[in-house]
């Protein structure tokens, strides 16, 4: 008797093992640059716009969407596509965000600045950089001066933290990827200036 149910779990064995699939593909890396030609809204030129989007560290669920990183450059000519303009970068996030109101240098009128405190760290780096962006239209963004972006662009990791309109802490990672598609199509380089 033993012998017979043997000869009957050997067949289903050998039938698991020839039938087996392969383990399924894992899915790019969801850290990559996206990049898409898009153009202004007059339409009079076209850019290309580079993407990012950020892993959530703090649980928050007033996030419609995910926290992204955007570069947007005219790209190079024919001959020399290494040779693109920078136009904007920003940080966009989704939610309301606190915003700060500075008094210019040379005051003119009641004109303050709307700016939105970014902390941020790059790869594991013991200081933290703090700094005030300018904040968008609709306050759940701030625009990336060139110069932090460099310091972004060329980090591992990058950890940011913004408080939203309550003053509740929204803290984000990106893992960053090789910064030279970005770099290159920008001309953000500082070899290049």
């Amino acid at each position: 008797m033993k012998q017979y149910s043997l000869l009957l779990l050997v067949p289903l064995a050998w039938g698991s093992l020839v039938f087996a699939q392969p383990a399924p593909q894992q899915p790019p890396s969801a850290h990559a640059w996206r990049q898409a030609q898009t153009s202004d809204a007059a339409h009079t030129y076209t850019f290309t716009r580079f993407t990012l989007a950020a892993k959530m560290t703090t649980r928050h669920d007033n996030l419609p969407n995910r926290a992204t990183l955007v570069v947007d450059c005219i790209p190079g000519n024919g001959s020399n596509p290494a040779n693109g303009r920078f136009l904007a970068a920003n940080f966009l996030v989704g939610t309301t965000l606190k915003i700060i109101y500075v008094e210019p240098e040379e005051i003119r009128g009641t004109s303050y600045f709307p700016k939105v405190v970014v902390r941020y760290r790059v790869d594991d780096a013991k200081d933290e950089q703090e700094e005030q962006w300018s904040a968008g239209t609709a306050k759940t963004s701030a625009s990336i001066p060139k110069d932090s972006l460099k310091k972004i662009l060329r980090a591992h990791t990058v950890a940011m933290t913004v408080d939203d309109d309550h003053g509740t802490p929204l803290i984000l990672q990106f893992d960053m990827p090789d910064p030279r598609l970005v770099e290159d199509a920008c001309n953000v380089d500082e070899h290049k200036e």
